[in-house]
């Protein structure tokens, strides 16, 4: 929920080892830097108090203990996109730049704009990203062992210590990436059940992109609408154009969801042979003269409507259901 603030503002600026805090006391704004541990999340609450609005930017896992200490002292806790921040600076002209000069924007943000209220996601959805992350880093050095060889097979002379060695590694990464992925699906379907269900009733969409799918749309519980999982997937078209000179060429913004995005890609290929409503926009587009990749992206925007409408709806996908969720237009 995007609300305006009725409480004290802090803002925080986050570091590995530090916070720098900004907070006013009538119109005096003070400063105070403490340790990015327990104890000065303590200090913290001690100098501000617990009952206040700490506006904080996402720094991967630098900030979250801190939000989660907040949140459960009672305070609200709003965790903004840094790029927001870094705009906001740049709209008043600020020169310079520090912990306690970014710590003051964001108590200037907070204290001039509606945020949104951070909750913590529940246990199983945050132990399921720690473990797609697992996943990501195994399927890396999979992909490393795997070209490294590659290229000693294509030397002239080849140690056959060194071949036994990767192609070792190479066979254990690949058991690795199989199990982790198996206990992230096993931990998903027995969260959300009912919603795998019907994700995987539509064509196209398999076992592991309804799992990747649930994970990254959190459940779809905080979303009201499909425009919302389209712009986290980066998947919202981006018009460039500028009076006569400029006519640039229309594309997807690709902020966040990198991962679910080229899922989504992959899956395409075949809900435009296998999805109703999916082969009719793709052919439409093509008749239009539109090439096949941006074509596969529209498909892309279907798929993630059709989620949206199905898990909301708890109905299965019916080729011939219309739905207010997801309009066909």
């Amino acid at each position: 929920m995007v609300t305006a603030s009725c409480l004290p503002v802090v803002g925080l600026d986050v570091s590995k080892a530090t916070l720098a805090v900004c907070y006013q006391v009538g119109e005096l704004v003070k400063h105070l830097e403490v340790s990015n541990t327990k104890t000065g999340f303590q200090q913290l609450v001690k100098a501000c108090g617990a009952q206040c609005r700490f506006v904080m930017e996402a720094t991967g896992t630098y900030n979250l203990a801190l939000a989660y200490y907040l949140h459960e002292q009672g305070g609200e806790v709003a965790v903004l996109n840094p790029l927001v921040i870094k705009r906001f600076i740049q709209m008043h002209l600020s020169k310079g730049k520090s912990d306690r000069k970014d710590a003051q924007w964001l108590l200037r943000y907070g204290q001039q704009q509606p945020v949104k209220v951070w909750q913590p996601d529940e246990t199983v959805l945050v132990e399921c990203r720690q473990l797609e992350q697992v996943n990501e880093q195994l399927l890396k050095q999979k992909t490393m062992v795997s070209n490294s060889l590659e290229a000693l097979q294509r030397q002239p002379v080849i140690s056959k210590l060194a071949l036994k060695r990767l192609q070792r590694m190479l066979k254990t990464l690949t058991q690795q990436v199989a199990l982790v992925e198996a206990e992230l699906l096993t931990l998903l379907e027995q969260r959300f059940a009912d919603q795998m269900t019907l994700l995987c009733s539509i064509p196209g969409i398999g076992r592991k992109t309804a799992g990747m799918l649930l994970l990254f749309a959190g459940g779809f519980t905080h979303l009201d609408n499909y425009r919302q999982l389209i712009a986290m997937a980066g998947l919202s078209p981006r018009e460039h154009t500028s009076g006569t000179s400029i006519r640039g060429k229309v594309r997807i913004t690709k902020m966040g969801g990198g991962l679910i995005r080229g899922k989504l890609f992959m899956c395409s290929f075949s809900a435009k042979k296998m999805n109703g409503a999916c082969a009719a926009l793709f052919d439409r587009l093509v008749a239009k003269g539109k090439n096949k990749k941006l074509a596969l992206i529209a498909v892309c925007n279907k798929l993630l409507k059709q989620a949206f409408a199905i898990v909301k709806s708890g109905v299965p996908y019916q080729a011939d259901f219309n739905s207010k969720l997801a309009p066909t237009a």
